[in-house]
């Protein structure tokens, strides 16, 4: 499953996943196939994929899932899989590579005002007579270097966050345009399976986290005792349950979230864990990781509740595509093993354009300027990444 050495490979290190977590790496070499399903189709994709006589010796899928359900998925099969220490060592020579990035030129697309516009826009939605509960509007800032991006060199600045996992994968681009990337350091999982074993660990409801401990605190505190933020969190998690449940012979839910820390955000997270029904000839879970991952995809942390109200609303409301932000990034193997996380606190980079993402969820109670101001927070992990001194930006950015 793995390699004892790099083979030489594009000077951008372009065909290669790297996943990266406090459990570990996975740094996938190489191209071999492409798969590019939609959704709903995507588990029985997997499934002949691996089935197929000439499958690939890593034995391995790895990628990214869209945000919207109709659009392809991107997913690679290697041609190896490289151990940790190799791993490391590729990612600080990539890292190394080019200049420091040159003063960003940053755009809010939309402004942060035309933002909070659109949230009281959904409000009216949301207060009123119909069906939707629940809606995550997103914002995106486009930044302009001098230089070329180097996604690398953004994933290593964003080390040093053990509730979170790091993330570059390349994302498919039309002939004759630069590669591209997608490049976070989500602290959501949307769904591991080991076996039978599966977990989910949604977040919904989210504060900042400050200098000052004793304030920091405080707004955690805050957040527990939220009860917009309790609303929101369990219209993800009663989600998440109602689809996993058929498919168990046992799901343990929690009955009220716990705080999950990453170095710039509190949340409320709520671990879901299970184990999956026999449902094939030999003994084995049919259902793959990629298959569940797909079947919760999206869930209402990431898009609302009802699912196509919300996206139906998203599609509306939000003047950028969301493209594979706010999908998921991961990998499944042949057994059907794997880890999906939502793709969350990243940047599409693409030459010398890194775009940043971030969403808010909305309910009946939001105040868009408080949306708006959760957004700015959840921007700063990729902004710290950007080398940006987050004093020195616009208050209103």
């Amino acid at each position: 499953m793995s390699t004892p050495a790099l083979a030489d490979v594009a000077e951008d290190g372009r065909g290669h996943v790297l996943l990266q977590s406090k459990d570990g790496s996975r740094l996938t070499e190489g191209v071999a196939a492409v798969l590019s399903p939609a959704l709903p189709d995507l588990g029985e994709a997997v499934a002949r994929h691996f089935a197929a006589p000439l499958a690939v010796e890593a034995g391995l899928l790895a990628g990214a899932l869209p945000f919207d359900r109709a659009q392809p998925a991107h997913l690679i099969a290697p041609q190896r899989v490289v151990d940790a220490g190799p791993a490391q060592a590729w990612l600080q020579r990539m890292a190394a590579q080019g200049a420091a990035p040159a003063p960003w030129a940053l755009t809010p697309q939309p402004t942060r005002a035309r933002y909070e516009e659109a949230v009281a826009q959904a409000l009216t939605a949301l207060r009123g007579a119909g069906e939707l509960r629940k809606v995550v509007l997103a914002r995106t800032l486009r930044a302009h270097s001098a230089q070329p991006v180097n996604p690398w060199r953004l994933l290593q600045r964003l080390a040093g966050d053990p509730g979170v996992m790091r993330y570059v994968v390349p994302l498919p681009v039309a002939a004759g345009e630069a590669p591209a990337w997608l490049v976070g350091a989500t602290p959501e999982l949307l769904l591991s399976r080991r076996g039978a074993r599966i977990v989910s660990e949604p977040l919904a409801g989210s504060a900042p986290r400050v200098g000052d401990a004793a304030q920091s605190q405080a707004l955690a505190e805050a957040l527990r005792g939220s009860a917009k933020d309790q609303q929101e969190h369990r219209y993800v998690v009663q989600a998440i349950a109602d689809l996993l449940a058929p498919l168990c012979r046992q799901l343990r839910v929690p009955d009220a979230p716990a705080l999950h820390a990453t170095a710039t955000m509190w949340h409320l997270g709520t671990h879901i864990e299970g184990e999956l029904k026999d449902a094939s000839p030999d003994g084995l879970p049919a259902a793959s990781s990629a298959a569940l991952a797909a079947l919760l995809h999206p869930t209402p942390a990431v898009c609302g509740t009802p699912r196509a109200l919300a996206a139906q609303a998203i599609a509306q409301l939000e003047s950028v595509p969301r493209g594979f932000y706010a999908g998921a990034v991961g990998w499944c193997d042949a057994a059907g093993d794997g880890d999906w996380h939502v793709a969350l606190r990243c940047a599409r980079v693409q030459g010398h354009e890194a775009r940043l993402f971030a969403g808010a969820g909305i309910v009946a109670d939001s105040v868009p300027a408080s949306e708006g101001a959760e957004t700015r927070a959840k921007f700063n992990a990729m902004l710290n990444a950007l080398e940006l001194d987050l004093s020195a930006l616009p208050a209103d950015l």
